[in-house]
């Protein structure tokens, strides 16, 4: 292979051909710490005429692409696998913003654009895009366009998909298709776009896209609401999409056991209650008017759903700090539960009006299976989506406890099938899900899904080993 790699020098200087183990170790590592694969080299293009070259150059010579952006991925989906045979494609010099439309609302960026980045040149252009995340610092808009990635904001804008309107992408035969319009209507054939969002770098390389953006509110005022069960939660999301419309951007549900971790392992970050509720849902309305309406939506909802009993207690930021102060509550529940220990996560979705049976019926199911499992459940309650995570009984050791995965994923994942759910809600598949999708999905589906791929990919060099069942 050294013919090859002199030939990658030759495309993208030497300096961006990366071989040396401890060079290449970041690279190799999935987010999570759970595995480290290997790999030939690691190559850094630094535009998508690179990105074709070397594509064009891993054709000729057989060898298979890993492309990668921030490597925040949770399914294995951006790391190589263990034999040192495939060269991970690392996108982050790509980081280009190359234009801001404010007319039409729409931003041109380059794949290794940093989501952050992304966020922060929207608002210097009096603008939002409002895709937002936990890994938002690291993360690339080309890894969130190949995950579909979902967030916080689902509820109101939609996924990752719903907020691209054109893409560039080198094909599995290094051969650039651009199509970088910022068109909302576009019925010319196949939509080309949506086939390349979420499918996790196997049918192609995204290298830029053309992202919607929208008017910054002129305010965002957030509650936190607690309550006896997730039937309560879902009473108050009924309540509040009623009163407050489009204005309701956010609504998060977190569990008694979470804010406990969080308090734990953060004292200084302590739920604002006198005592403690067995769930919590932290909601967000984005206004357009002025702060003063927002708040007055909010103090009419939070009075309502106190004095129907679907909450029992509230409070409402009253500055940026105090917001603030409650985001932090939700978003250091993985930080605190990573540092409990080891456990065992799910990413799922099933029908909104589903999820309070779900959550019952799988937590007894659990408990029967494995008695004194302690549960770290939420996420996005208003689009479906659930952090369905479990943690060890005390006493047992993590080893000990993730040599069960694969029983404890049966458990959690048949019962979302037969809630009509789905086993990945906003992570993806990679090489972790790959092979359960089999009892999931049906034989038309997985049929459909390899057919696209030998069509796209007839030679298994991009992200081999992902998605799609072995």
């Amino acid at each position: 292979m050294n013919n090859f790699l002199d030939l990658c020098r030759e495309t993208i200087g030497a300096s961006h051909v990366i071989t040396d183990a401890a060079d290449m170790a970041g690279y190799l590592t999935d987010w999570r710490r759970r595995f480290t694969g290997r790999a030939l080299a690691v190559l850094r293009p630094g535009s998508t005429e690179e990105v074709a070259a070397l594509v064009r150059l891993c054709r000729q010579f057989g060898v298979p692409m890993v492309p990668q952006g921030g490597n925040t991925g949770l399914v294995l989906g951006s790391v190589p696998d263990d034999t040192g045979n495939e060269v991970v494609l690392s996108l982050g010099r790509m980081n280009r913003i190359r234009a801001v439309d404010t007319v039409n609302n729409t931003m041109t960026v380059d794949a290794g654009c940093v989501l952050a980045t992304i966020q922060n040149t929207a608002a210097e252009a009096e603008r939002l895009f409002p895709l937002s995340l936990a890994a938002e610092g690291s993360c690339t808009i080309g890894g969130n366009l190949a995950s579909n990635a979902g967030g916080t904001g689902v509820l109101r804008y939609g996924n990752a998909r719903e907020l691209c309107l054109g893409l560039e992408v080198v094909t599995a035969q290094g051969e650039i298709w651009d199509g970088l319009r910022g068109l909302r209507k576009d019925n010319t054939g196949y939509d080309l776009r949506d086939l390349y969002i979420g499918s996790e770098g196997t049918l192609g390389i995204i290298t830029g896209a053309v992202l919607k953006l929208f008017p910054q509110p002129k305010a965002k005022v957030t509650a936190l609401a607690a309550m006896s069960s997730p039937d309560d939660a879902l009473a108050l999301l009924t309540l509040a999409q009623d009163r407050c419309g489009a204005t309701l951007t956010g609504f998060e549900l977190m569990s008694r056991f979470c804010l406990e971790l969080v308090a734990k392992h953060y004292p200084q970050m302590q739920p604002p209650f006198p005592q403690p509720y067995a769930q919590y849902v932290l909601l967000e309305l984005s206004d357009s008017e002025s702060e003063e309406h927002a708040m007055s939506l909010f103090e009419s909802l939070i009075t309502e759903a106190l004095e129907t009993n679907r909450i029992q207690d509230a409070v409402v930021a009253g500055s940026l700090a105090q917001s603030r102060a409650l985001w932090d509550l939700r978003e250091h529940i993985p930080l605190a539960q990573a540092n409990e220990g080891k456990n065992i996560k799910h990413d799922v979705s099933v029908p909104i009006s589903r999820i309070g049976d779900f959550i019952r019926e799988t937590d007894a199911l659990l408990q029967q299976a494995f008695p004194g499992i302690r549960m770290v459940t939420f996420g996005h309650l208003g689009d479906g989506n659930l952090h369905y995570n479990v943690s060890p009984p005390l006493g047992v050791s993590d080893v000990e406890f993730i040599g069960r995965q694969h029983e404890v994923n049966q458990v959690v994942h048949d019962s979302v099938h037969r809630h009509l759910g789905s086993i990945s809600a906003e992570h993806g598949l990679g090489a972790l899900k790959r092979d359960e999708i089999r009892q999931y999905k049906s034989d038309v589906e997985l049929v459909l899904m390899a057919t696209i791929k030998r069509a796209l990919d007839p030679d298994n060099l991009m992200n081999p080993g992902k998605v799609l069942p072995a």
